[in-house]
């Protein structure tokens, strides 16, 4: 019987221990990368060795660890925000307002209208992850891709306007054909994009030339106000004017038709009376002037009627100035 009393070597001791530590480890790496959790607002594309393996909905999934399957999580069911000419340091959510950023972005928001003037503009714009799958492999960036051509979709917006239209009736078109034109872009370039909303927050022109142009605005708003007030007097004087020359013309010829009928009816009477003087000369003779005396005598004063055989009338006038 033989009794061995061997002593082991340190450095293997300390070798045994570093290869049990990393097995450990290993272990516990393998073990928390063996799983993913999937939030409900969003879905998750795994890939196998760098390949579109499958997309994971909402829950706690499994997967290859060491890195075989990698998992990334995107946001779909959320809709997503980007701001241009200006940036939002606290959300209003909670019922209080909003911070904005104090610094300038006129690289984003400084652009010329149709009529080459200057305008700051500032917008943002809601849009969906509608295919996962699209947004991560068919852009490199896709956020930096969206901003881009939102911003390029805006300025060709502006630049088919003039600044008076931007500023004041022009934003709901500006609205919705920028959303258009975004939409079509993203389904060219394929980037899985849905746009829900564009929202124009400010137009405004320069804080440089605000003054002018708001003195231009008022020299604007002065000449409508005369315009209207010329055409309200316009319309007051001319109609009353146009209505009293319509009267006087109707009258006129109200005047002339009963000229002309009053005319036509004596030359009827007239024509009526030469015909009864045709027939019986004598008779119409004595009519007309037992007429034409009983008109007449009436408007006379003082009358005297001798008889053609008196030689004289002073004492008949003698006799009248006394009775």
């Amino acid at each position: 019987m033989y009794k061995t009393n061997q002593t082991r070597d340190p450095f293997e001791v300390r070798m045994t221990h570093i290869v049990l530590v990393a097995i450990g480890l290993a272990l516990v790496y393998g073990l928390f990368s063996s799983y993913y959790v999937v939030e409900s607002e969003e879905q998750a594309v795994v890939l196998r060795f760098g390949k579109l393996h499958k997309v994971a909905e909402p829950g706690l999934h499994f997967k290859i660890p060491f890195g075989v399957d990698k998992a990334m999580r995107v946001a779909t069911r959320r809709q997503h925000r980007e701001e241009f000419g200006y940036r939002t340091l606290a959300d209003n959510s909670g019922g209080g307002p909003s911070r904005y950023d104090s610094r300038s972005y006129l690289s984003e928001s400084l652009m010329v209208t149709g009529d080459l003037n200057a305008a700051e503009v500032e917008w943002s714009v809601q849009y969906r992850i509608e295919d996962p799958k699209a947004y991560l492999f068919n852009v490199r960036d896709p956020v930096t891709t969206m901003r881009d051509a939102s911003e390029s979709v805006m300025r060709q917006v502006v630049g088919d306007r003039t600044v008076d239209e931007i500023i004041t009736v022009g934003r709901q078109s500006m609205q919705s054909q920028a959303l258009d034109r975004l939409q079509r872009l993203m389904d060219e370039y394929g980037m899985g994009i849905g746009i829900d909303q564009v929202v124009l927050q400010a137009v405004a022109p320069p804080s440089q030339v605000a003054p002018s142009f708001n003195a231009v605005n008022e020299a604007q708003q002065l000449r409508e106000r005369l315009i209207n007030e010329a055409r309200s007097q316009y319309n007051q004087v001319v109609p009353k004017a146009r209505g009293q020359g319509e009267q006087q013309i109707e009258e006129a010829r109200g005047y002339a038709i009963e000229r002309v009928n009053r005319s036509k009816g004596d030359a009827k009477r007239f024509e009526a009376v030469l015909e009864e003087y045709l027939k019986a000369p004598e008779v119409t003779k004595r009519r007309m002037y037992l007429e034409t005396m009983q008109r007449v005598l009436p408007k006379m004063g003082r009358k005297i009627i001798v008889d053609e055989d008196a030689q004289s009338v002073l004492p008949l006038l003698q006799l009248n100035e006394q009775k």
